[in-house]
């Protein structure tokens, strides 16, 4: 239990059944308004989905399968966490967005908009400003979708900040699974909005700089994110040849270790690879088009950099309550690789990070990459 009322709770019980039985021992629905909820893929998420309206009546549910989880005491794998919003301090609303893939920068803020409107009567004759609000966003990280779905969403929240994080399935790249209203979703997008008397900010941390090194999209697949040439040579290839190691030694970790970035407006974004294709094209997981430059970076030192911003978070909130974090699955493959693993989770437990590790983060109306996106939630403030 956190000094602003919000509970944290996990199990590794293994079973969508055997979870939710750990979890309601320590959640009344009376006193909670919202349920998050991040679980492994190795949970049936249409059994939680039931077992969770079933052992939890009249509490709302939001969430989401992922690529590993944050819980309260560590990095964790096959386990359920959840995260208890209390009706005292906190007003919140959520929707569900059904088919992203078909989705249209007017649908999706159709949704925004209507959500915006419902929190409005949510928080009833409370004196405007009185409140911090923010937004949370998610979405099936195997959808292709989330660049026009947060960008019309941030668009419609007229000044609300957004984050969130892509839903994952451990490493298998295959489907997703969303929770909202009882209900188990594939291809769909969760919305949260939530007003607190608590403070907040959103952030994002990343970790790498730029090199010299450039590759030029110049055949590519919109629509799937699959690029089959850099520089006018096979992608896997090139690409390889640029971090300077053999086409056989590209897994995961390499990509995690050696990221690409684009520009945009003077800022340098992650457009991470997600996998190396028989073909010798390369998936990535965020959108790519032909004639982007893609420029290799490399890594900083990833516990100063995460342990800068949440000393920065702590102080600028006047000390932290919780951090609702969602982290890059990349991130994690190379804090394992770098053998820092243990100094990242003793981070994430000092400033009380619950969350997962994700397929691609939201923060504003942009989706990326290799990055560590949240809301930090500062302690009560005593009048």
């Amino acid at each position: 239990m956190h000094a602003s009322g919000v509970l944290t709770a996990w199990s590794s019980a293994g079973t969508a059944r055997a979870a939710v039985a750990d979890l309601v021992r320590c959640i009344d629905p009376g006193l909670y308004a919202q349920l998050l909820v991040f679980f492994a893929p190795s949970i049936e998420a249409e059994a939680l989905a039931r077992e969770l309206a079933a052992a939890l009546p009249g509490l709302p549910v939001a969430g989401c399968s992922t690529a590993g989880e944050i819980t309260p005491d560590g990095i964790a794998a096959d386990t359920v966490v959840a995260l208890a919003l209390p009706r005292h301090g906190f007003r919140v609303v959520t929707d569900v967005i059904e088919d992203v893939r078909e989705v249209t920068v007017e649908s999706g803020a159709a949704t925004a908009r209507r959500l915006r409107t419902a929190l409005e009567r949510a928080c009833g004759d409370r004196a405007e400003g009185t409140g911090h609000r923010f937004g949370l966003i998610l979405i099936d990280g195997m959808s292709y979708r989330e660049e026009m779905c947060v960008s019309a969403v941030a668009m419609a929240l007229d000044g609300i900040p957004l984050v969130g994080g892509s839903a994952g399935d451990g490493l298998s790249f295959d489907r997703t699974a969303q929770l909202h209203g009882g209900q188990a979703y594939r291809n769909a997008a969760v919305l949260v909005l939530v007003e607190t008397d608590h403070p907040v900010e959103v952030f994002r941390n990343d970790n790498f700089l730029p090199t010299d090194r450039k590759l030029v999209v110049t055949r590519c697949d919109p629509e799937r994110r699959i690029v089959y040439e850099l520089n006018a040579e096979p992608a896997a290839q090139e690409y390889a040849a640029a971090i300077g190691i053999g086409l056989r030694d590209l897994t995961p970790m390499r990509f995690a270790s050696h990221p690409v970035v684009v520009r945009i407006g003077g800022n340098y974004y992650c457009r991470s690879i997600q996998r190396v294709n028989a073909d010798g094209s390369l998936s990535f997981f965020c959108a790519i088009d032909d004639g982007v430059v893609l420029t290799v970076a490399r890594p900083r030192d990833l516990v100063r950099s995460v342990g800068a911003e949440l000393a920065r978070l702590d102080e600028a909130l006047g000390g932290l309550d919780l951090v609702i974090g969602f982290d890059c699955v990349l991130r994690r493959l190379d804090a394992a690789r770098r053998r820092v693993r243990s100094q990242v989770e003793e981070l994430y437990r000092r400033h009380n990070v619950t969350g997962f590790f994700t397929y691609g983060e939201q923060f504003g109306g942009m989706h990326l990459n290799q990055t560590f996106t949240g809301v930090a939630i500062g302690r009560p403030r005593v009048p």
